[in-house]
């Protein structure tokens, strides 16, 4: 009984069970190794970083509000020395720029903030050289900051070579380098900078048809530092207000038209169209009828319009009657048809 019990238990273990014996340790490392490369393949490999698009509104608009801003304290700035010699600010114009922009790099980006203009639209400056040796990315606008070398050529690039590029060009213009009689190194460095102020154009405009078609780096300095705008927070919206926008653009539409139609109105002929329905219209009459209802003086060369005969000078009535031949009195709103000198009515 007992042995019948044993080859019962024996019998129903899990290696009899399987149908054989299990398999040995190298066994499952030989398939681990066989099945890892296909896995591999299915899976992203780590060092892919997702793909994130910066909006080209956003970073073309932060850098006009950072151009705006500049140009805000600078008249400020200008308002400070109103009371001085006029024409003095003039001289030092460029030290004046170069003075601000260093004070909005100094106090945004040297400590690790973003400028005026990309603190309204959300954006920050980020090293994209660190981002391309991490190994794993985990949302697309982690990363850290511009580092040490990264602001000071910054700095560099856009206060201190802007101020000199700008220097040397009033410099030379004063100068006269580009003038024939100068000598021919004088001639040959102008000739110089107009070559570098060509390419730098044709540079810029290649890295602006770049960005429009990638996002990435407005401007050859950000380009050659990595510095690449990305959003600040993830979650926040922009805010877009176009209250201002519509207003401004109400306001040109309104002054463009009337520039274009107060040429081309008369004033004295609106006056004489609505003086009939004024309340004061008699008091042209009660006025000294020996003076000129337009000019309020004696006339020297009088004349009167016909047919109401009231006396005007005679450049007066004629001037208005020339500009529109439905000129009305001044005094009775009568069409006048003609004119005539005075004192000649009675002959």
């Amino acid at each position: 009984m007992r042995e019948t019990l044993a080859s019962t238990s024996s019998s129903t273990s899990p290696a009899t069970a399987s149908g054989g014996v299990p398999p040995a340790e190298s066994a499952w490392i030989t398939t681990c190794d066989r099945i890892s490369p296909r896995w591999q393949s299915f899976a992203l490999p780590p060092q892919a970083a997702i793909p994130i698009v910066i909006s080209r509104v956003n970073q073309v608009d932060a850098a006009r509000l950072d151009v705006e801003m500049s140009a805000m304290l600078k008249e400020q700035l200008v308002k400070v020395f109103s009371v001085m010699k006029p024409g003095l600010l003039f001289q030092y114009e460029a030290e004046l720029d170069a003075f601000l922009e260093f004070l909005i790099w100094r106090f945004s980006i040297w400590v690790d903030k973003p400028t005026p203009g990309n603190a309204l639209m959300n954006l920050r400056y980020r090293d994209e050289r660190a981002i391309e040796m991490r190994e794993k990315v985990r949302t697309g606008l982690e990363g850290p900051g511009l580092t040490m070398a990264q602001k000071i050529w910054y700095c560099i690039a856009t206060v201190g070579g802007q101020y000199i590029w700008t220097r040397l060009q009033s410099f030379s213009a004063f100068r006269r380098w580009g003038d024939s009689e100068q000598r021919s190194v004088v001639n040959r460095a102008w000739y110089i900078i107009q070559r570098i102020e060509g390419f730098y154009k044709a540079a810029s405009f290649t890295n602006l048809l770049i960005f429009l078609y990638s996002g990435r780096y407005r401007n050859l300095i950000e380009r050659a530092l990595r510095a690449r705008l990305v959003y600040g927070s993830p979650h926040m919206n922009r805010a877009v207000s176009f209250e201002y926008m519509n207003r401004q653009l109400v306001w040109n539409e309104f002054s463009e038209m009337l520039l274009l139609l107060l040429p081309i109105l008369n004033s004295a002929s609106i006056k004489s169209v609505f003086r009939p329905f004024s309340k004061d219209k008699s008091s042209g009459s009660t006025g000294d009828e020996t003076q000129c209802p337009i000019c309020h003086i004696n006339p020297t060369i009088g004349y009167v319009a016909l047919p109401c005969q009231h006396r005007y000078c005679y450049y007066c009535l004629r001037t208005r009657c020339a500009a529109t031949t439905s000129f009305r009195c001044s005094r009775c709103s009568e069409p006048v048809v003609a004119m005539q000198r005075h004192g000649s009515i009675n002959t």
